[in-house]
């Protein structure tokens, strides 16, 4: 049985403000260990109740912050940018039979530690098929185009309700409670290892490819903080605006969608300027 584990950092234990996250921060190197930690507990959980392959795709930042010479050695580790399904890569390849979402957080707009969605600002909102997306919820499209369910989220608690929408049947464990965007009230991380370990191994038992179904088109609509990302947006090819700080495109399928996303956001990042956004 093989698990992908998408591995986010806003959403790991303790994690509460930027500085825990952006690489080469003082916070970022002390809170290493703590995302390490909690995508081990997982590791360990699907190892626990017979997984006999577990990858491990790095999805935050620079996609290069967990300690591999700490892992879990039954796991294996993509690490590093570039990726064709970005945070949800190798989930394409026919083989995965669970993906786990691990670190998550919720989405641009809404309550949660970290709150956002790919972009830390600019992005103040993001639709699918118009229903409020979170990273988790784009990404879940992604899994069920190639038959792979979602078994585990781990996060803030707001994180675990947002999972509810695209992924009811998965475990879920909150490692902290919201209380604003850069405060939470946070488990130790024995106990969230402890609880992380448990919920894997109980997730095993969704595992399964399902036969995937007809890919079909998704219409996704993102809402910025400024009006000029929205023009910026355009360049893309079959991204329109529908509003003053909004845009919209239909593409045919979410591995489709996903990408085209991702070049959204690379020219929308290109076009923030200093401190004006």
């Amino acid at each position: 049985m093989k698990i992908l584990i998408s591995a986010d950092m806003e959403g790991a234990t303790g994690v509460t403000w930027p500085g825990d996250v952006l690489p080469g921060a003082s916070q970022w190197e002390r809170c290493r260990p703590l995302f390490t930690s909690d995508v081990n507990a997982a590791i360990a959980g699907f190892c626990d109740a017979g997984a006999d392959d577990v990858v491990v795709n790095e999805a935050h930042w620079t996609m290069r912050n967990l300690l591999l010479e700490q892992l879990d050695d039954r796991a294996r580790m993509l690490t590093g940018r570039h990726k064709s399904l970005s945070m949800v890569e190798g989930v394409q390849h026919g083989d995965v039979d669970g993906i786990a979402f691990v670190g998550y957080h919720a989405g641009a707009g809404d309550e949660g530690v970290l709150a956002h969605t790919y972009l830390a600002n600019s992005i103040t909102g993001v639709w699918a098929d118009g229903v409020r997306a979170s990273e988790g919820l784009l990404n879940s499209l992604v899994a069920a185009e190639y038959g792979v369910p979602v078994v585990l989220v781990t996060g803030d608690d707001r994180a675990i309700e947002d999972a509810k929408g695209y992924a009811p049947q998965a475990e879920g464990v909150a490692v902290k409670d919201y209380v604003s965007r850069y405060a939470a009230v946070c488990r130790t991380p024995a106990r969230t290892a402890a609880d992380i370990r448990a919920a894997a191994a109980r997730a095993t038992a969704l595992a399964g490819r399902r036969q995937p179904p007809e890919p079909r088109a998704h219409t996704v609509e993102l809402e910025f903080d400024a009006e000029h990302l929205a023009g910026a947006a355009t360049v893309v090819p079959g991204v329109r605006r529908t509003g003053e700080r909004r845009v919209a495109y239909t593409s045919p399928s979410a591995y489709e969608a996903i990408r085209c996303f991702k070049a959204v956001t690379t020219v929308v990042s290109a076009a923030v300027e200093e401190q004006y956004g």
